[in-house]
């Protein structure tokens, strides 16, 4: 029997006389390995990317509205439509009734058109906010500042704007004290706040933020708002217990009656987004194994080709005196060896597309070691499963038949 060190000498001279065979077998597991570490790498990166993007909520920060936030059904948000609105009132008593509440503040929205001079933003989010929102909010001023509680008790006209009106609106100018029209309305911008960029193609600073007393001056003070409730880690589940007691009281619903409100943590956003995705990554990581299993197959065809070439090499090394185990073994490791160098080569190219990833986007893309480690050990199990048949053939073939081969 050869030593190991034989067999992978034999198994190096091989594939360095046979070097466009070895790199088109590689080829196709290489494909196969680089897809499966990019879609691997997109779906960490999508993940946190929600995490950091969409739920920034933060852990102890919650929200209490008239409509759910995180739904798939559309008939549940029909439903929510008809039910009874969360008015400043309901806000004032969980503030007052609430001793695990650290800070309640309220928000609504609606989508309006912006315009400063002759330039104009269509579908700008109108945000109104209390002035303790500044607290509550994860969202930072870049500049300026905010508005205080006076000037929202008193309704003045000033803003806080995004990065994307300061940027089409105000390009090249410094936007503080300048005015912005909306509606029939002018308001002075006293911020701006800090860029957060796009999330799932949805730009997130295309907005205006303007006191909630003036928002429901503009828009009807009927309009329902959401509560927000900031607390400490220890105390949100406390809080949010306290908070829906109180609420529960102020609309008369009986014990065994269905909320006509929906809490909205940062885990509903997340638990929305896995339950969105993980149909949508499967598809993505079955057709990324597909693609390895053609690229062993693909092995497996070469290979075959390869013992058939190979016949009078079989047949004088059987000659002289290599057993069926070698031959066995010789093929076997061959077609391991091509395996684990695309695997290498397909983690490699993987890495560089992560690397592009984060480079070029703000998306964080990174390759993990255990999927690097995935990728090796996918590529060797190939190489074991596709090349038993053409190894198992080649230690099959009569030495003398072998030989009389041309």
């Amino acid at each position: 029997m050869l030593a190991v060190s034989d067999n992978l000498a034999q198994c190096f001279s091989a594939l360095r006389g046979h070097k466009l065979r070895a790199s088109l077998t590689m080829l196709g597991l290489t494909m196969g390995v680089a897809t499966l570490i990019t879609v691997m790498t997109i779906v960490q990166g999508a993940n946190l990317y929600v995490e950091q993007k969409i739920a920034n909520l933060g852990t102890n920060v919650f929200q209490i509205a008239r409509t759910p936030f995180a739904v798939t059904d559309f008939n549940i948000i029909i439903k929510a439509l008809k039910y009874k609105k969360i008015e400043l009132e309901d806000m004032s008593a969980i503030a007052e009734g609430c001793s695990a509440c650290e800070e309640v503040g309220a928000s609504a929205s609606t989508s309006v058109r912006a315009r400063s001079g002759d330039k104009e933003l269509q579908d700008v989010s109108l945000y109104g906010e209390t002035a303790n929102m500044a607290d509550i909010d994860s969202r930072t001023v870049e500049l300026g500042r905010y508005f205080t509680p006076s000037e929202a008790e008193h309704r003045s006209n000033i803003c806080l704007i995004g990065n994307t009106l300061v940027r089409e609106l105000f390009l090249g100018m410094d936007p503080l004290g300048r005015s912005i029209r909306i509606g029939n309305d002018e308001f002075m911008v006293v911020g701006a706040m800090e860029k957060i960029g796009s999330v799932l193609g949805q730009d997130q600073d295309n907005f205006v933020m303007i006191p909630l007393p003036v928002f429901l001056r503009i828009q009807g003070i009927r309009s329902s708002v959401t509560i927000n409730v900031k607390t400490s880690t220890h105390n949100f589940e406390k809080a949010q217990d306290q908070a829906h007691l109180i609420l529960r009281s102020r609309r008369h619903l009986a014990g065994n009656m269905d909320d006509d409100f929906f809490i909205g943590t940062k885990e509903s956003y997340m638990a929305l987004w896995r339950s969105i995705s993980s149909a949508f990554f499967a598809v993505f990581i079955m057709v990324s194994a597909i693609s390895v299993v053609i690229g062993g197959i693909v092995i497996m065809n070469v290979m075959l080709v390869s013992v058939t070439l190979r016949r009078r090499e079989i047949g004088v090394r059987r000659a002289v005196g290599a057993t069926k185990k070698d031959i066995l073994g010789q093929f076997m490791v061959e077609s391991v060896m091509q395996c684990i160098a695309g695997g290498l080569a397909g983690i490699t190219l993987g890495f560089l597309v992560a690397l592009a990833l984060r480079t070029y986007t703000p998306f964080p893309a990174s390759v993990r070691t255990w999927v690097a480690v995935l990728g090796v050990f996918l590529s060797s199990a190939v190489g074991l499963f596709f090349g038993i048949y053409p190894a198992f053939r080649a230690s099959r073939l009569d030495p003398v038949v072998a030989l009389r081969s041309d």
